[in-house]
């Protein structure tokens, strides 16, 4: 028996032994100088550097805003590959959800109530982009290695589901700040772009909502979504969902020099300035409707001011390429200063640009303009267009009456960050007169629409990423080229591909999306749901 009580005591010690060993050696190499969680405001920040498509990519190529004339650099053609992959990005949303809770942050907390905001925000954007996509069973883990893809009704349901409900905790939380919680995880910080602003925060849930229910048009029947119901709720009650009012609540991304240049800047104009120009498809629109924007966004052709002696301000001397143009006729059109380049003085004279709007004022403005003229809840839509078209042109130092100063670069200079190095020119404007247009005057109806869209068309230039492909694939405004320039069979591409890495860790449901949807096929020309 003691020798029972003896080996039984010996085992107990050995095993004390070995647990404090292995406790031991997880103390010793635990490196106290790295942190082992990452704080909520960090990961915030982290998740706010990732959220904008910023201008001089081939986003802007697709919405035929800036076309490539040069094939070293990129090409204007619609074969589309893998669109956005923001599941990384997601997935530390949930990480700061969870570090907000566990350092004081009640149930709802900002953290918490903007994490839905962001989850709409990508989730919304991957749909956009391919169709079908996996959220439901996605960013859990070892536990979620194959998820399902959920279909993009689903997906569009829940964005908006989450976007009502970041709205209700924002509004609790502004109204009550201590049912916040206590410590880091009740309070925003590290915010780049309101500068931990609650109000201008629950602004932009709206207004993203707003954006969600337009994209989806095409599904008003759809009794489920009840797309007019929402839209006209949102309107009819400001105190509960309060909307931007002017361009000070945009959630734009601002450069700042020297940490994080403006893409097109004094450095690399004499490699990119002349590679790109601007598309017949943006600046025929402006020309069309003698627009004043085009002063600030472009310059003149130099063949035609300095060739054809045309004054240099006549709508006539800005020429954009035609997208579906071949690559070499464009770039010889270019070399012979045929087109109109982008303006050097507003875009490349310095390190800091324009701030890249994400979800803007003037969008909201026009979007609610589509909503009311297509019936889905009462009021003015002349009223919301004319508001969004001011704004857009306001962001650009317009002013509605009296006059502002062009600057248009002149060949030969050897430097874009001297006015002296400009003409210039005293351009006189008066709203009025160019509202009053037959082209610009609101009509309500189908023609009413079109406007609508056209103006929006002009308001998101190198603005939004993909709102602007994204608008003309649901409704064809504005008339987008193809040709060999452009080609896919001489098609817009519908679509973007599903992440390569899909077919093989996640194969049996990326078939089963693809034969759901596209026949079986990852096709860039497949038509997706929301588009029926």
């Amino acid at each position: 028996m003691k020798k029972t009580i003896y080996v039984c005591s010996f085992a107990l010690a050995l095993m004390v032994s070995v647990t404090s060993c292995k406790k031991n050696f997880e103390e010793l190499t635990l490196n106290n100088n790295k942190p082992n969680s990452v704080p909520a405001p960090l990961l915030f920040n982290g998740i706010l550097n990732n959220l904008p498509d910023l201008p001089d990519g081939q986003k802007e190529i697709y919405s035929q805003y800036y076309l490539y004339n040069y094939d070293y650099y990129g090409n204007n053609r619609y074969d589309f590959g893998s669109g956005d992959d923001y599941y990384a990005t997601l997935k530390n949303v949930l990480a700061m959800e969870k570090q907000a809770a566990a350092t004081g942050g009640a149930a709802v907390n900002p953290y918490e109530a903007l994490g839905k905001f962001f989850k709409a925000y990508f989730f919304s954007k991957m749909s956009l982009e391919m169709g079908d996509i996996p959220m439901s069973q996605a960013l859990k883990g070892l536990d979620g290695l194959e998820p399902v893809y959920d279909s993009q009704k689903a997906v569009m349901q829940q964005c908006l589901a989450w976007l009502e409900s970041a709205n209700a905790d924002l509004d609790l939380i502004i109204k009550n700040p201590s049912s916040a919680g206590t410590g880091t995880g009740a309070i925003l910080s590290n915010d780049i772009f309101f500068n931990n602003d609650l109000t201008k925060w629950q602004k932009t849930v709206n207004a993203l909502r707003i954006r969600l229910l337009v994209q989806l048009s095409k599904k008003t029947s759809d009794s489920d979504l009840a797309i007019a119901t929402q839209f006209s709720t949102i309107l009819a009650n400001p105190a509960k969902y309060p909307l931007m009012s002017g361009n000070a609540d945009n959630l734009q991304y601002t450069f700042i020099a020297p940490t994080n240049y403006y893409p097109m800047n004094p450095n690399n104009f004499g490699q990119s300035g002349s590679r790109k120009n601007t598309s017949a498809t943006y600046i025929g629109l402006l020309t069309q409707l003698k627009d004043p924007r085009v002063y600030v966004t472009a310059e003149p052709s130099r063949d035609k001011v300095d060739n054809l002696k045309q004054s240099a301000t006549d709508f006539a001397s800005f020429v954009g390429a035609d997208a579906s143009l071949d690559l070499g006729v464009m770039y010889n059109n270019a070399g012979l200063q045929k087109y109109s380049f982008i303006n050097r003085k507003h875009f490349y004279s310095t390190y800091t640009g324009e701030p890249s709007v994400q979800i803007g004022y003037p969008e909201l403005m026009l979007n609610i303009a589509e909503g009311i003229s297509r019936g889905w809840a009462s009021g003015n839509a002349e009223t919301y267009y004319i508001a969004g078209i001011k704004a857009s042109m306001a962001s650009y130092g317009i002013p509605e009456s009296g006059s502002f100063t062009a600057y248009f670069y002149r060949p030969g200079s050897t430097s874009v960050t001297s006015l002296s190095n400009y003409d210039t020119f005293n351009i006189p404007v008066d709203f009025n007169s160019y509202y009053n247009q037959s082209g610009v005057k609101y009509v309500q109806g189908a023609t009413g629409i079109n406007q609508i869209l056209q103006q929006k068309y002009l308001a998101l230039f190198r603005h939004s990423g993909l709102e602007s492909y994204f608008t003309y694939r649901r409704t064809g405004i504005p008339a987008f080229t193809t040709g060999p320039g452009t080609g896919n069979g001489n098609r817009i591409a519908l679509r973007f591909k599903y992440p390569s890495a899909e077919r093989t860790s996640n194969a049996k449901n990326y078939q089963a999306a693809l034969s759901s949807q596209f026949g079986g096929n990852d096709d860039i020309n497949g038509v997706m749901w929301i588009l029926k």
